[in-house]
């Protein structure tokens, strides 16, 4: 039973031993619009856990009276629905492996940014259960462009049939929101919609998320677990960034893609699902292919209906739109008023190049709501970038940028000077140019830039 009084579908226990963290996490939540709860330690929030249920936990590892990773299989023990975040200064690969296994839906390394721990939290408030299957909800694309409208007609087309899709776009256009719009656009609506990120889950840990594993198939699988192929039977399994898988493991994937059965780690029987695949990627499979980076079998075999979605730049109707969107959502999320968008603050908004897209978009108008109390918002708001272009140096040695030299070129020139500009940081170098850190990685691979150099 539920004595607190909160509001349970946006309620939150912060269990850290460090005041100034549980404080922090708490202004960071609240202004998103939650309500907190928070413990110093595994038995203060064992307690809050037995007469309250918290769709979300956030949990420390380790503290004086106990262990987070104990916490978290006590907390799931009791409450499967239960999503639980788990943060750590001591990033160790056993204790990702062991939090993983045991049902984390998330791990995160101190120090972290809110933003990261707020995707994560996005991520995993959008499922119910184990974390990671959400059900039937109205996903909101906004947006009136034609390069928008002509992409959702050929998803609904897509979605009348089983067929597998292929959706490559660049970071930030939404490509999971456009998996969800054909999921409920289907006639899979009402199964299960699964995500999983093969980037975001440990190599080694990959295939028993997938796969599943049975009890003893491996040290520390003290529980049988599902994979996401079966949560995912009867509706839509999404592979996102499907171009960082192993390579060692793409046959598997590939023979569970053709027989639609799938085989536990340390099992015999197989399982038969029934599922659309919708994969996703910010990178070129057809050029992974060529590169011998990804398997031709299994590129063709995911490329049955492939979308595109379009980059920001090229949709620039839907700007404005977008604008008002976020500054609406945000001003909600922060109890304030919604902001008066001024006409030469939104000329300026069309100007810029997004090379982050609709998420960058995002961010920037969370920070201009956030970090500003007026009820009108012109271009006095608008940060130094947006009045002048940056003016980046090139490199020594390097060739000067000359009409007709080539687009890929110069985007592994400017990725390379600012990565030389900012010491090798790659997160700083995201940053300034306006992309996200996987970006930042995968470009630096593309381009074969030394990975120890930009480290």
């Amino acid at each position: 039973m539920n004595h607190s009084g909160l509001n349970q579908s946006r309620s939150v226990l912060v269990v850290d031993d460090e005041p100034g963290m549980r404080m922090a996490l708490k202004a960071n939540f609240e202004r998103d619009g939650w309500q907190v709860e928070m413990a110093s330690g595994v038995s203060e929030a064992v307690r809050k856990c037995g007469y309250t249920h918290f769709p979300l936990v956030v949990t420390d590892v380790c503290m004086p009276d106990g262990d987070g990773l104990e916490l978290m299989r006590r907390v799931r023990a009791t409450d499967i629905s239960t999503a639980v975040i788990v943060l750590t200064a001591f990033g160790t690969v056993a204790q990702a492996v062991q939090a993983m296994q045991n049902g984390a839906c998330d791990y995160l390394t101190k120090p972290f940014s809110f933003e990261q721990l707020q995707s994560a939290v996005e991520r995993v408030m959008r499922s119910s259960g184990n974390g990671s299957v959400s059900k039937h909800t109205r996903t909101e694309i906004v947006g009136h462009s034609p390069a928008l409208l002509k992409v959702l007609d050929r998803a609904r087309l897509a979605a009348q049939t089983d067929a597998d899709i292929l959706v490559e776009a660049e970071s930030g256009t939404g490509k999971e929101l456009l998996a969800r719009f054909v999921h409920e656009a289907s006639s899979r609506r009402d199964k299960p919609f699964v995500a999983v990120n093969c980037a975001a889950v440990p190599e080694h840990l990959l295939e028993s998320e997938l796969f599943g594993h049975v009890r003893g198939a491996f040290t520390g699988a003290t529980l049988p677990k599902p994979g996401k192929f079966e949560l995912a039977n009867g509706g839509t399994l999404l592979l996102d960034e499907i171009g960082e898988m192993p390579l060692e493991l793409q046959p598997k994937l590939l023979r569970v893609l053709q027989e639609r059965e799938v085989e536990r780690l340390g099992d015999t029987r197989t399982i038969p699902v029934n599922i659309r695949i919708i994969a996703t990627t910010n990178v070129s499979l057809e050029e992974m292919v060529e590169q011998g980076r990804f398997r031709a079998d299994l590129y063709y075999r995911l490329n049955v209906i492939p979308l595109t979605l379009p980059p920001l730049r090229e949709r620039a109707d839907d700007i404005p739109v977008l604008a008002e969107y976020f500054a609406a959502k945000f001003a909600e999320q922060a109890r304030r008023p919604v902001p008066e968008l001024h006409p030469q603050f939104m000329v300026a908004l069309r100007k810029h190049t997004w090379p982050g897209n609709a998420r960058e978009l995002s961010n920037f108008m969370r920070r201009v709501v956030v970090m500003n109390r007026d009820i009108n918002i012109g271009p006095e708001h608008l940060p130094t970038e947006f009045s002048r272009p940056p003016v980046v140096k090139m490199l020594p040695g390097t060739s000067p940028v000359q009409a007709g030299t080539p687009m890929r070129e110069l985007e592994r020139q400017l990725l390379e000077t600012t990565l030389q500009l900012t010491g090798g940081n790659r997160t700083r170098a995201a940053e300034m140019l306006g992309i996200s850190l996987r970006t930042i990685r995968n470009k630096i691979r593309e381009f074969g830039l030394p990975p120890r150099r930009f480290a």
